[in-house]
């Protein structure tokens, strides 16, 4: 753990030689994937994107009690966090990275802001994994700014089962970004059987997910591989 910009970080780097003017910036509620990303010659940063106050693990227990979200969550919006992100990108720079030198990996709540990130050419490439917080529908606002204004290559990794960035929605993704539409590159792989969360704390028991899992990341290390 170390602080960039004020902001707590996990920083995972990798063993032998690496890009020094690389880092992947690991946008997520967990930071389970950030050594797989090092173990492949990444440097990761991780950082608190709760500011100290996550919620806890023992929430998503399938016995847990409820939990007050509506209480939580407006603590929790990009008014909070992205000052949080934006201190952590001043301190790489600083430190002589550039845009065109940090990749970003976007799962959950941590794929809103490697989007808003895209769309202020604050990145160099980008791949999230079943988005929330993303205007979507018919009007798909924030897939038409990623088009319009981005210049990110962009790779999701989508789910079966997932009620924030359901198929439907990932279709008219597709229709939007895919066919050679967006020219940076644009990628969406179809995950069957898995749930919302599988890239990150999917139940690895079950062989189907694990399997999901594992291929989500490499999806994601291809993708940096080609473009990054």
């Amino acid at each position: 753990m170390v602080e960039l910009g004020g902001v707590p970080c996990y920083v995972a780097t990798p063993e032998g030689a690496y890009a020094k003017d690389k880092v992947v910036l690991y946008l997520s509620d967990a930071q389970l994937l950030a050594d797989d990303f090092a173990r492949h010659g990444y440097k990761v940063v991780v950082p608190d994107l709760f500011n100290g106050d996550p919620v806890p693990p023992e929430v998503f227990a399938a016995d847990a009690p409820p939990f007050d979200w509506m209480a939580w969550l407006p603590n929790h919006g990009a008014a909070q966090t992205r000052p949080l992100i934006d201190a952590v990108l001043t301190a790489l720079h600083t430190s002589g990275i550039s845009s065109s030198g940090i990749a970003c990996a976007g799962y959950c709540f941590g794929a809103r802001f490697t989007l808003d990130l895209a769309f202020d050419n604050l990145i160099a490439v980008a791949a999230i994994a079943h988005p929330s917080r993303l205007s979507l529908g018919p009007d798909a606002v924030d897939m038409n700014k990623y088009r319009t204004v981005a210049k990110a290559p962009l790779l999701i990794n989508g789910c079966e089962h997932d009620p924030v960035f359901p198929p439907a929605d990932q279709e008219i993704t597709d229709s939007i970004l895919g066919d050679g539409k967006f020219a940076p590159g644009y990628k969406r792989v179809y995950w069957a059987g898995c749930a919302h969360g599988f890239a990150i704390r999917g139940d690895l028991k079950d062989e189907g997910i694990r399997k999901a899992k594992e291929g989500a990341l490499k999806e994601t290390l291809e993708w940096f591989g080609k473009y990054f």
